[in-house]
C-alpha cells in the first residue's frame, strides 16, 4: 500500500509537472513567441490563457506597449564646429515579435542597437547645420530627418520607431563661461560708452550755459556801462548849469567834495602848511549869497 501511494503520488506530480508546462498566460500589452526546440513556431498577440507543448515548447514575453529610450548626454559637433550637449529620447514599440527575436533576440539589445543608431543618425545630421539653425524652428526638419533614418533601419527588425526628441541642447560649461564672460565685457564696454556719451553731453550743456552766462554778463555789463555814460552825462549837465547859475558856490561845493574824498581815506592826522592852498576854501568859508533881484 505504500508503495502503491507513492506511485501515486508520483504520477500526480508528474501530471501537474506536465499540466504547468503546457499553458502559459499572455497579458494585456504583451505579445509571446513560442520556439520549439530552438525554431519559432506561432506568435501570439492576445491575451489570455494559452496552451503549448510541454517540454519542447518555450515562450519568450515581450511588451507590446511603447518604450521609452533615453540616452544619456552627448557632445556634438556642429557644422560651424561649435559644440553642443545633446540629449535626446526615442520611443519604440514591437510590432513584429518574430522579426524582433530574430535579429534583436531581447529588448536590452534592441535598446543598444537603436541608441547606437540614433547616436549615429544625429551626429550626422547635426554636423550639417550651424548653431543658429538649431536654435530656429527647422530644427524640427533636422529631428524628422534623424527619425525617419532611424525607423527605415529598424522597420525591417520588427521595431516601429514611433518618435525622436531632442531633449535638450545644452552649451558645454566652459563655452557657456565664456559666452558669459563675452556677454559680460560687452556690456561693460557698452557702459563705459554711455557713460562718455553722458559726460561728453554734460560738457556740452555745461559749456553752452558758460556761454549764455557770459553773454548775459556782457550785455548786462555794457547796458550798466551805457547807462552810468548817461547817469554821468546828465550829471555834467546839471553841473555845467550850476556852474553857469552861480559860480562861486559851484567852486565851494566842488572844494567840499574834495575834502571829503581827501580826508575820508587820510589818516586821522593830516598835516598841511597854513598857506596850503588845499585849506584856501576852508579860511574864505561859503561865499555871499545874493538875494535874487526883484523884477522891475
Amino acid at each position: 500500500m505504500r508503495k502503491a501511494l507513492l506511485v501515486l503520488l508520483a504520477l500526480l506530480g508528474l501530471v501537474a509537472a506536465v499540466g504547468l508546462s503546457s499553458v502559459y498566460t499572455v497579458n494585456q500589452g504583451e505579445s509571446a513567441l513560442v520556439i520549439r526546440l530552438g525554431a519559432p513556431v506561432a506568435v501570439i498577440t492576445t491575451p489570455g490563457l494559452k496552451y503549448k507543448a510541454p517540454f519542447i515548447d518555450s515562450v519568450v514575453i515581450f511588451d507590446a506597449r511603447l518604450l521609452l529610450l533615453e540616452t544619456a548626454p552627448e557632445q556634438v559637433i556642429l557644422g560651424d564646429q561649435k559644440r553642443i550637449v545633446a540629449q535626446v529620447y526615442t520611443r519604440f514599440r514591437i510590432v513584429d515579435p518574430l522579426l524582433f527575436y530574430q535579429n534583436l533576440h531581447s529588448v536590452e539589445g534592441a535598446r543598444a542597437q537603436l541608441a547606437l543608431s540614433v547616436d549615429t543618425a544625429m551626429r550626422r545630421e547635426f554636423g550639417q547645420i550651424n548653431l543658429p539653425t538649431l536654435l530656429s524652428p527647422r530644427r524640427q526638419d533636422v529631428i524628422h530627418r534623424v527619425h525617419a533614418d532611424v525607423s527605415a533601419k529598424f522597420a525591417p527588425l520588427g521595431v516601429d520607431v514611433m518618435e525622436v526628441r531632442l531633449h535638450r541642447a545644452d552649451l558645454p560649461l566652459e563655452t557657456s563661461q565664456a559666452i558669459y564672460d563675452r556677454m559680460k565685457s560687452e556690456r561693460q564696454r557698452e557702459a563705459k560708452e554711455l557713460r562718455a556719451q553722458g559726460y561728453q553731453w554734460a560738457q556740452e550743456i555745461q559749456s553752452k550755459a558758460d556761454r549764455e552766462r557770459t553773454i548775459m554778463l556782457s550785455q548786462a555789463q555794457r547796458a550798466a556801462q551805457i547807462a552810468r555814460g548817461e547817469g554821468d552825462a546828465e550829471a555834467n549837465r546839471l553841473l555845467s548849469q550850476a556852474q553857469q547859475g552861480d559860480p562861486k558856490f559851484y567852486a565851494f561845493y566842488r572844494s567840499l567834495q574834495s575834502y571829503r574824498s581827501a580826508l575820508a581815506d587820510s589818516a586821522p592826522v593830516l598835516l598841511l602848511t597854513p598857506d596850503a592852498q588845499f585849506l584856501k576854501t576852508l579860511k574864505s568859508g561859503p561865499p555871499e549869497v545874493h538875494a535874487p533881484a526883484e523884477a522891475k
